[in-house]
């Protein structure tokens, strides 16, 4: 993978995470499904009760995200297949 694509995917997931972490998109652009559909059932299943821990979890991996290099984000998450945190 390009490193500017890694770049590209690690900074979209970050954003994503942050802004939308209660819907798991941030875990679908990093390629987790499972974890992403979790994240979504949960916060759909509860009626959005359980949304705000659901958020807050997408926030602290948006952030880790962002502040993680291209080389550490593809050797953690794209190659080495890590789904939470």
């Amino acid at each position: 993978m390009a490193a500017a694509d890694v770049g590209n995917k690690r900074v979209a997931a970050g954003i994503f995470g942050i802004v939308l972490g209660a819907l798991g998109i941030h875990k679908f652009i990093i390629g987790r499904t499972l974890a992403g559909i979790i994240m979504l059932v949960l916060t759909l299943v509860s009626m959005g009760f359980l949304a705000p821990i659901i958020a807050l979890i997408g926030l602290i991996e948006g952030i880790i995200y962002l502040t993680k290099s291209n080389e550490e984000f593809y050797a953690m998450y794209i190659e080495g297949k890590r789904s939470w945190f």
